[in-house]
């Protein structure tokens, strides 16, 4: 195993980041491409990514947009990978329908495409998708949040605060895995704010940020000021969507707060009582399989199958909270910080 360096490459609306080997011989190039570089999910991938990279031989260079949704500069990332002559790449796509064009042109390149976390439309636009069941992590919040509220779920009134305004799989498949654990009728399955229950305060974007999350939340808040149940696409909107609470002296445990990540920060607010149980899902895992995937693909022409019964990998996702609900399956956070990121 040769000696590994690390590179940085600025370019105009794409930030690069690359690991190569100085060896004899020329690696093989792989990609991981991500929605954003400072989310802590993406870099706990990153790092998966990385190291299993570097286990493996592998020429790894990872891209990653100037903000969620940025789809010009993933199609930029993999324009870059083909010219260089990549093997294969993994991309957790900000746009899951407008990257499939760009997709497609790997794939007839001969690259191999494995998509994380968020499953392109149509999911098969790619080779392999490993990912959370991002449905039945939101399922898992939704019927604790039902369990929690016991008779009163009846009468609950729902902010929910998702990612963004064009609806990627993963925001959509979250939003409405709550809705049916909680026992709202779903109607268009591939998106969300077509529902008429009258528990929905209503939907607001964050996309994905603490920022975001309190602007979301501030405006719900107008709407429905006797809210009880908030929704978070993810921990870092969970967090801002709690400040707007707590500026409103609705941080008195009244407001039943759910999400989805499990990174340590989202894990120790569990912890602390601002999020009553989120749903934990494991990063590393997933890059890491896909530098495997793809190292196996080099070698054999072999592609990954599915996990049985599935369209996808399923890496997994599991329910943390302090206050468990008979009949739904979790660990306590004790359990969630070892197993945590970020």
């Amino acid at each position: 195993m040769g000696k590994w360096t690390f590179l940085k490459v600025a370019t105009i609306g794409l930030a690069v980041y690359g690991t190569t080997a100085t060896t004899s011989y020329a690696a093989d190039i792989v990609g991981l491409i991500t929605k954003t570089e400072g989310n802590p999910f993406f870099v706990k991938m990153r790092e998966g990514a990385q190291a299993k990279a570097k286990e493996l031989d592998l020429d790894l260079r990872t891209f990653a947009g100037k903000f969620d949704g940025d789809n010009e500069s993933q199609v930029a990332a993999i324009e870059n990978l083909i010219s260089a002559g990549a093997k294969g790449f993994a991309i957790v796509p900000s746009d899951s329908a407008a990257i499939v064009p760009t997709i497609k042109k790997a794939r007839d390149a001969g690259l191999l495409v494995i998509d994380l976390d968020t499953p392109t439309e149509p999911m098969d636009a790619v080779d392999a998708t490993f990912a959370t069941d991002n449905f039945k992590a939101g399922e898992l919040i939704g019927e604790w949040a039902k369990g929690t509220l016991g008779d009163k779920a009846k009468d609950a009134k729902i902010a929910f605060l998702d990612l963004a305004t064009n609806q990627p799989t993963v925001d959509y498949l979250r939003d409405q895995g709550f809705m049916k654990g909680f026992g709202i009728d779903i109607k268009d399955p591939k998106k969300y704010g077509d529902e008429d229950d009258a528990r929905i305060c209503g939907h607001e974007m964050t996309g994905g940020a603490e920022d975001g999350g309190r602007t979301a939340m501030e405006t719900l808040l107008q709407k429905c000021p006797d809210v009880n149940v908030m929704y978070t696409i993810n921990e870092p909107a969970a967090a801002g969507g709690y400040q707007a609470l707590k500026a409103a002296g609705k941080d008195d445990g009244s407001v039943l707060v759910v999400s989805i990540d499990g990174g340590c920060p989202g894990v120790k607010n569990v912890q602390a009582g601002v999020i009553g149980a989120t749903s934990q899902q494991y990063p590393l895992k997933m890059a890491a399989m896909a530098m495997e995937a793809i190292a196996t693909f080099v070698k054999t022409g072999e592609k990954p199958k599915p996990t049985e019964g599935k369209e996808f990998t399923d890496t997994g996702a599991t329910l943390v909270t302090e206050k468990p609900v008979e009949g739904v399956p979790s660990i306590d956070t004790k359990e969630g910080l070892k197993l945590c990121w970020g």
